[in-house]
């Protein structure tokens, strides 16, 4: 095996060769692409925050970066479905590692991611974020705004997370409220698909319920998503508890009544025309996940979203 090698995530001698790692071994960055900090030739970066002190039922998603990573390696090697393409052939992509976080103190936790990120923003790169429980994406939203103005929000959740908060508390279901109130994000344009749960307010921010979603097609709710963003540019979230626990059970608050994951799926990938510019996975946790369920469609999700990126580049 003269051309092979192994623990492509350190031994890639550039950032868009494709890695030949067997799938149940080597090094498990995100789809075997290399670790490191350096973002200088990055096109996109995916990056983790193991963070779950804000959830609210069953903790467990600070170990849901290691747990995506390690599902990514069924994507490594082939033309990655349904995009008939090396996805990195002309991306860039790297694995920019996890976020460091001080456990004890985490009233510093906001301001370290958005930090963080807005230091990778600076590069002029994508970002990908595999989380971590939903309140990651308060400070990831947060650096976003700051670099392209108010975003609209694409939510793929079963909770709308427009709780209200004081602004100060560590809380993954108040996020949108939070970021409605100091706009950072635009409601007019922002949706969320696949609510199955109540809260007091919806800040004129479009729902597509369970039941609804159940009724229409794929191409029917990318539609309704396309035309409600107004090709606004856009947050992409995603949390994993969209997905009925039939096909996301390692997640923290699951709630029944969900779509598939292989419709959801083609949402997404009817996405394209969605003008992107930063994207997060979240709430996978695996220790209520089995035989990687969970993990895997987490993984899969963050692929089409790196997909969706690699057709966009490539259409310019």
């Amino acid at each position: 095996m003269p051309s092979k090698t192994i623990d492509h995530a350190f031994t890639a001698r550039n950032l868009t060769s494709a890695a030949t790692d067997p799938t149940f071994a080597g090094a498990l960055s995100f789809m075997r692409r290399r670790f490191t900090k350096n973002l200088t030739g990055a096109d996109a970066v995916v990056w983790g925050i193991p963070f779950d002190a804000a959830t609210s039922n069953r903790p467990g998603a600070r170990f849901g970066p290691q747990a995506i990573r390690r599902a990514s390696a069924i994507f490594d090697n082939d033309p990655q479905y349904p995009f008939s393409r090396d996805l990195f052939a002309e991306m860039a992509v790297i694995d920019y590692g996890d976020c460091l976080l001080d456990y004890g103190n985490h009233h510093k936790t906001p301001a370290t991611i958005e930090r963080q990120a807005a230091k990778i923003l600076a590069s002029g790169v994508f970002l990908l974020t595999l989380g971590g429980d939903h309140f990651i994406t308060w400070p990831l939203l947060k650096a976003h705004a700051a670099r392209h103005g108010p975003l609209a929000l694409v939510q793929f959740d079963a909770h709308q997370d427009t709780w209200f908060d004081d602004g100060k508390r560590i809380d993954h279901g108040s996020f949108v409220a939070r970021a409605v109130r100091d706009g950072i994000i635009d409601p007019v344009r922002s949706i969320q698909v696949g609510i199955r749960t109540h809260a007091p307010e919806d800040f004129g921010i479009r729902l597509l319920h369970g039941h609804e979603v159940e009724e229409m097609t794929a191409a029917e709710i990318a539609k309704v998503i396309l035309d409600h963003t107004g090709g606004r540019p856009a947050y992409l979230t995603f949390d994993i508890d969209c997905l009925d626990p039939a096909f996301a059970p390692g997640t923290g608050t699951p709630v029944a009544g969900g779509p598939s994951s292989a419709k959801i799926l083609s949402v997404l990938r009817k996405l394209g025309p969605l003008d992107i510019r930063g994207a997060d996975v979240v709430e996978v946790a695996p220790a209520y996940d089995h035989a990687d369920i969970t993990a895997i469609a987490g993984a899969t999700v963050a692929m089409y979203m790196l997909g969706l990126r690699a057709e966009r580049r490539a259409s310019r």
